[in-house]
């Protein structure tokens, strides 16, 4: 199953059923977006770049790359040298990534079209095969991108952050105690956690 509008309002529903803090969220703010994204290298490139940063310091380097290239394919990537990428925003580690990421769609051993038919344990395998692409990446790509259902994204400091404000925790929980938490959120994690970033950029 893939996440459309219809699927998440009604899952956010059955979510709220059961987690009044939940449903406060959506009472405050309304239903959250699905904030969809296309699929391809623009994106996984993108998703490196949100990596332990803003997104819009993100987005910032992500819109200078665009305008330092014609297209964002691999071979415009690699066409860029060290001093360009520094000059758009990009760390030295993440130009090793992002040229990593080019090299292995632009030879074929990244197939990104395949990735929306597997299941989502050997999307996570294949994605992180690639230097530079975590489970946090990884995740967020099934969620956003492929729109899966059920997955958390571990390592989300503004999850964290969320949950923390949502559930009245005296203190940010750690990465195990929140995915602990969100056990009780299945089958419908992608749709807690889109929830609580919607408190998060919402408050």
């Amino acid at each position: 199953m893939h996440l459309n509008s219809e699927i998440l309002i009604s899952a956010s529903d059955a979510l709220a059923s059961q987690d009044p803090d939940l449903a406060g969220v959506i009472d405050r703010f309304g239903y959250p977006p699905l904030w969809p994204r296309e699929a391809g290298f623009p994106t996984l490139l993108k998703l490196i770049l949100e990596q332990q940063v803003s997104l819009a310091s993100a987005q910032a380097t992500y819109d200078r790359l665009l305008a330092a290239v014609d297209e964002l394919t691999p071979e415009s990537l690699l066409a860029l040298d060290d001093e360009a990428l520094r000059r758009v925003g990009f760390s030295r580690q993440k130009s090793r990534y992002g040229r990593l990421l080019a090299e292995a769609v632009g030879s074929g051993s990244l197939d990104v079209e395949s990735l929306a038919h597997l299941d989502d344990e050997s999307v996570r395998v294949e994605l992180q095969k690639i230097t530079g692409i975590g489970p946090w990446t990884a995740e967020v790509y099934l969620l956003m991108v492929l729109l899966r259902p059920d997955v958390w994204p571990r390592g989300d400091v503004a999850l964290a952050t969320a949950a923390q404000q949502v559930k009245g925790l005296p203190a940010r929980p750690s990465q195990a105690e929140l995915h602990h938490l969100a056990e009780q959120w299945r089958p419908w994690r992608s749709v807690a956690a889109r929830i609580l970033w919607h408190h998060y950029l919402s408050r």
